[in-house]
Parts: structure tokens; sequence; C-alpha cells
């Protein structure tokens, strides 16, 4: 019988063979890696903005400097995996982020968008972009994505996206910008 850290080893095993394109394509965006160069533009249009931060997991950056620091994190991810983050750019500007975290037979994704775009469908089609390579690949079976109760723009994304409520957790994610404490999420998925 297989053990806990045996079954474990073998899922990140295949999450390490995921690996999925550099650049997406959409309509209207390109999703690409994102570089220290991005910093300014990061922090300009959307990292420091404490109302896009509102229900993140991170706190508004402070500096470029920040923005620079994280997006050389960030490029460590490509390097190693499971997870992932593309620039979301128009005309080769970062304008958000979206992420696919490979933990087979699962995905999960996060986002984050410029306020200025709010409203306009960039966020859905980016999701859109993401969610269906995921569904394409064997080693993957389901998408998720986690959203504190009262966000309710990001609720929708995921509707739009065609992913289905799973339910309501109690507690589950740290939202530092909004409690010091614990949050409930919704958690919403897309099989296939």
């Amino acid at each position: 019988m297989p053990t806990v850290r045996h079954d474990r080893e073998k899922r990140m095993t295949e999450a390490q063979k995921l690996r999925p394109p550099e650049r997406i394509e959409t309509e209207r965006l390109v999703l690409r890696v994102p570089t220290v160069t991005d910093a300014p533009a990061m922090s300009a249009n959307y990292a420091s903005d404490p109302e896009v931060t509102k229900y993140l997991t991170w706190a508004p950056h402070a500096s470029a400097e920040e923005s620079e620091f994280v997006l050389g994190m960030l490029a460590g991810f490509w390097e190693h995996g499971p997870a992932y983050p593309w620039a979301i750019t128009i005309d080769d500007e970062i304008v958000g982020m979206i992420e696919a975290r490979f933990e087979p037979p699962k995905a999960e994704l996060a986002w984050v968008l410029s306020r200025s775009l709010w409203g306009q469908g960039f966020m859905t089609e980016a999701a859109v972009a993401v969610q269906e390579w995921c569904l394409e690949q064997p080693e993957l079976w389901r998408v998720e994505a986690y959203v504190d109760v009262e966000n309710l723009a990001s609720s929708r994304v995921m509707e739009k996206i065609g992913m289905t409520l799973d339910g309501r957790l109690d507690r589950w994610g740290y939202h530092p910008n909004i409690s010091d404490e614990p949050r409930d999420v919704l958690l919403y998925s897309m099989t296939h």
C-alpha cells in the first residue's frame, strides 16, 4: 500500500513534468513570463494599490524596488515550479498577473488586475486561456480557485469562466489587508 509521503512525492514529480507555455496570446492580451524590468509598471499599475490588493494574501508594495524583489522571486518559480505566474500585458506593459499552481490532479488559479481595467472582461479572458491550457493536460482533472467571501468581482470571474461553487470554507484564508484573523473563502472549480 502506498504511503502518504510516496503519494505526495509522486504528485510533486507529476507537477514538475507540467511545463506551461511561457507565452499565451488571447484576443487582447499577452500572458508572458514576468521579468524584473516589469517592476515600475507593476508597482504603478496594481501592486501598490490598496483597493486592488484588498483581498490578496500580500500587502500593497511600498515601492518599485519591492515589486522588483517580488518579480525576482517569481522568476524562480518558472525555473523550479510547481507554480507558474504570467504577467498579464497590454502592449507589453504589465497590468496584472495570473498564476497556476500544480498539484496533480488539480491546478489552482490566482490573479490580480489593475483597477483601471476592472469590469472590461480582461481577467475573464486571461483566466479562460490558462484554465483551458490546464484542462488540456492529462495530469490535471480539476482547476480550482479560492476567493474571499466579500470579493464579489472575482467570484463573478470564476462563474464567467465556467467554474461552479463547491462551497464555503470557514476561517480558511489569510487576507491581511482586511483582518489579522483567517477569513471565510468560497471554493470554485471546473473539472473534465
